[in-house]
């Protein structure tokens, strides 16, 4: 008894330890891989912003890559697309939502201009590729070929911007603005940071789901929780450090890159790897791709007000999450409270916010236009 109760006790400590080394090998990897970031952009003379929607981006979403990859090929569709989606969801509400709480955001034009509405059409374009009840192998080789195109235009755009700003430079001071230097230094710098996050990730999502049984929660409450979080934990950590650190275009570029990448890449290599296709379960049609349709809509209004995000915008896009994650668990525990809870949010909460975002929308518009009209 003595024994087993001391390898227990060994087994804790260990499984703690790895819970606080991968903490902070999160912590460490953001630090190191926004720092990497940011000199990049500078050395390759790309924008911030251009390295947090690819490098940064497509980097932290190795996780879901990974999860939706396995699941795929195990014949585990609601693991492959629930990851996608639920990432998607959790990037927007969760991660600016703690972003701006550490500090308010400022957003790129080029976001509203472009990439947020990339995301809403690919939102959309997954809701109408689902309703046939499966993402088959045509529909993974569209979703790539156009992540393949977002790329290089992305990148061509910035180095267009950017030459442009050069040449203004030079005329007004009669220099060329200073590239960043050790090019080879900063890209182990962001290939390091990816390591340090991938592995912590990893660490932390294994250690605290042990801790969780250990503690008697459910295999549920697991999986709806520590492990659907886990794969978004790079992007989390990523942002806050980077909105820490004063890098903004990185840490909002960071979560749009990543939801595009999870449409176009991730789910879209997914479904190219499967011969038969991945099948779309109904409840996903019904409930979960509707809800990340109306997060990514929500994204213009919020980015349009004042050109960023502020901290109360960022604690009602936290406050959104946790209601979705309290319905997940009430939903799959089939618990007494989830009719009233469904009632509060279908009739009170849900119709308030459409119309909060409706009013402010069109005073930021009449704003701009009474601007321009005196400019």
């Amino acid at each position: 008894m003595n024994d087993i109760e001391c390898d227990q006790g060994h087994q804790n400590t260990m499984t703690t330890f790895t819970f606080i080394a991968g903490l902070l090998f999160l912590v460490a990897g953001a630090e190191v891989l926004v720092k990497g970031a940011s000199r990049l952009a500078a050395a390759i003379g790309l924008s911030p912003l251009v390295i947090g929607l690819t490098v940064v981006a497509f980097g932290t979403s190795t996780p879901e890559l990974a999860v939706s990859l396995k699941a795929a090929l195990s014949g585990q569709p609601n693991i492959a697309i629930g990851n996608v989606v639920g990432s998607n969801i959790s990037n927007v509400l969760l991660i600016l939502g703690l972003s701006a709480l550490v500090a308010p955001l400022v957003v790129a034009r080029q976001l509203i201009r472009f990439d947020v509405p990339l995301m809403i059409a690919l939102s959309l374009a997954v809701l109408g590729l689902s309703l046939d009840g499966t993402f088959n192998q045509l529909d993974g080789g569209i979703l790539v070929a156009g992540l393949v195109g977002y790329v290089v235009f992305s990148v061509r755009q910035s180095r267009r911007e950017n030459a442009r700003v050069a040449a203004e430079y030079h005329r007004e001071f009669g220099l060329a603005p200073k590239a960043g230097s050790n090019l080879p230094v900063n890209l182990f710098l962001v290939i390091a940071g990816l390591g340090l996050l991938v592995m912590g990730s990893h660490w932390l999502v294994g250690s605290a789901t042990t801790l969780a049984r250990y503690l008697g929660v459910s295999e549920l409450v697991i999986g709806l929780t520590i492990v659907a979080t886990g794969t978004s934990l790079p992007e989390l950590v990523t942002s806050v450090i980077a909105a820490f650190r004063g890098e903004r275009d990185i840490a909002v570029g960071n979560v749009i890159g990543s939801n595009i990448f999870n449409i176009m890449g991730v789910l879209g290599l997914a479904s190219l790897v499967t011969p038969a296709g991945i099948e779309v379960p109904a409840a996903v049609i019904r409930f979960d791709l509707p809800v990340m349709i109306a997060v990514a809509f929500a994204c213009l209004p919020v980015f349009f007000t004042d050109g960023g995000i502020s901290r109360p915008e960022g604690a009602v896009l936290l406050g959104y999450y946790l209601a979705y994650t309290l319905y997940l668990v009430l939903a799959a525990a089939h618990h007494d409270a989830l009719p009233e809870f469904s009632a509060v949010m279908q009739y009170f909460v849900m119709p308030l916010s459409a119309l909060t975002i409706l009013v402010v929308t069109v005073r930021e518009l009449r704003k701009k236009m009474l601007w321009k009209g005196t400019g």
